[in-house]
């Protein structure tokens, strides 16, 4: 370890952010870049804890110790090969990763964790500034052709994993741009796209084909696909939205969070006309939040982006409710550490201006003679729990229903499964419980050819569980390819690695 008194002098200390007046008039990233000596500092921290839990937290496996010691050393190039060598993408965990590892850092249990996310992100920034990062071209190529549909950080990390292999890989996007959710999803404040560009022409240079406008389904049928590849690894995300069924739903105004934030996105990457990704115009016309009154409708991630880019559009109001009550200040009993701990947590959207609201129901949209939502009208909820199941139980409260101005409600409240229509019913698939792609591992159970990972197999998850479960198929789909597999999902030995079959 680099300083073994390092915790003990060093407090947390997480980047910069640009002030809230400065930030809300224009969409770039809201974080300043990381400094050499504060990433030395941070790393300090580390201790000598014996038992590294950060590992167990991380879905990847990160073997963080090492390469925060390789930060405190400032031996970038050792600290960039640790890093990478379980990580395909630190540049978007180090952006947008809620940080489970922090959440089970042993220093955690009594102090502030280890900044691990800045860190990472510390470590792939400075390793693209002193050209660590360079393509890997595979030395030989195996003669099997894997399509891998969806773009997202499941696709894309199965996709340089099965590159490495020695595979040629063939990345399908019906949209008009690599990346997903994380393209047409995550704010630009948040991660700026250029980002996912600066990785794209990385792996493009390894022999990564990528092809966008292709809904695979309908400009590649299920036959073809199985056809033209030996094998097919489905990364499409979980993609369709937990609706709402209450009065009102139909007036112009309701949308789903998504829809706004991929509108946004499209705006920032100088699209002129909001379009979708087969070139139409969206049916329900361009989304703006200015002087408007608007109300988000469920308490997560997607709902502080709604936040934020209200904000940034010069809303009249922002107002964000939730169903369930407030989580606690600080870790609950429920949660000890090591676990992800429920807590309240406020996002860089809500520091910019936000009312929120929790334990309150959504009753009925209240429109105008001319079909326009106007208002919502709400009720307060109690909840308890049933003394015989042990469950949360929610009551309304009598007397508190009420009416709040509304111009735009966004519905985030999470998403229900893959969409079934189309390529996953036409390849004949099998589906859980959730409506997710059933697999036993991560091939399909119904057909040997099809490998599924990432949202649509295991359900909405982070991006590093993601990127994780890309990694995992990969192997599984190098194994089921060549009888073996020399891929590693988790960490990969940093002095004899070994990617493509020999």
């Amino acid at each position: 370890m680099g300083k073994p008194t390092g915790f003990l002098e060093f407090e947390r200390e997480l980047p910069k952010k640009r002030s809230v007046d400065e930030r809300l008039k224009d969409y770039r990233e809201i974080e300043t870049a990381p400094t050499d000596s504060n990433s030395k500092q941070q790393a300090a921290r580390c201790m000598d804890c014996g038992i590294p839990f950060c590992h167990n937290g991380c879905p990847l496996g990160n073997i963080i110790p090492e390469f925060n010691d390789a930060v405190y050393d400032e031996n970038w190039g050792l600290a960039y090969e640790i890093l990478a060598s379980t990580n395909n993408f630190p540049e978007f965990t180090g952006r947008i990763c809620p940080a489970p590892c922090e959440a089970s850092c042993v220093l955690g249990i009594n102090k502030p964790p280890v900044a691990i996310e800045y860190i990472e992100k510390s470590i792939i920034e400075k390793a693209f500034e002193l050209g660590l990062v360079k393509p890997r071209i595979p030395k030989t190529r195996t003669g099997k052709r894997v399509a891998v549909v969806g773009s997202g950080p499941a696709g894309m990390a199965a996709a340089y994993q099965l590159n490495q292999a020695g595979h040629s890989v063939v990345l399908l996007e019906r949209a008009d741009k690599i990346g997903g959710l994380v393209r047409y999803g995550i704010p630009d404040f948040k991660l700026d796209k250029g980002i996912i560009d600066r990785r794209m022409a990385v792996m493009e240079a390894e022999g990564v084909e990528f092809r966008t406008g292709v809904n695979v389904g309908v400009d590649i049928k299920a036959d073809e696909l199985q056809n033209e590849f030996d094998a097919v690894l489905l990364t499409m995300g979980s993609t369709v939205p937990r609706d709402v069924k209450i009065a009102g739903r139909q007036f112009k105004g309701v949308h789903f969070a998504m829809e706004f934030l991929s509108q946004q996105n499209k705006r920032v990457a100088g699209i002129d006309r909001v379009m979708d990704h087969r070139g139409v115009a969206y049916p329900n016309g361009e989304i703006l939040a200015t002087d408007k009154h608007v109300v988000v409708i469920g308490g997560g991630d997607t709902g502080s982006d709604c936040v934020g880019t209200s904000g940034r559009h010069g809303a009249k109001s922002v107002t964000q409710i939730e169903l369930m009550p407030i989580p606690p200040k600080d870790r609950d009993a429920s949660t000890p550490w090591p676990n992800w701990p429920m807590m309240l947590r406020t996002s860089t959207s809500h520091e910019e201006g936000c009312d929120r609201h929790w334990s309150i129901n959504t009753k009925e949209f209240i429109g105008d003679e001319n079909g326009n939502l106007t208002a919502l009208k709400i009720v307060d909820l109690d909840w308890q729990k049933d003394p015989e199941t042990g469950r949360m139980q929610m009551k309304e409260v009598e007397g508190s229903e009420r009416t709040i101005p509304c111009d735009l409600a966004f519905l985030a409240a999470g998403f229900l499964h893959p969409q079934q229509e189309g390529l996953l019913n036409d390849l004949e698939l099998e589906f859980d419980e959730r409506g997710n792609i059933k697999t036993n591992g991560y091939q399909s159970t119904s057909n040997e050819k099809i490998f599924a990972a990432g949202d649509c197999r295991r359900g909405q998850s982070l991006v590093v569980w993601a990127i994780s479960e890309g990694r995992e198929a990969a192997r599984s789909v190098d194994e089921y390819l060549m009888g073996e597999s020399f891929l590693e999902a988790k960490a990969v030995s940093m002095l004899n690695p070994v990617f493509a079959h020999a």
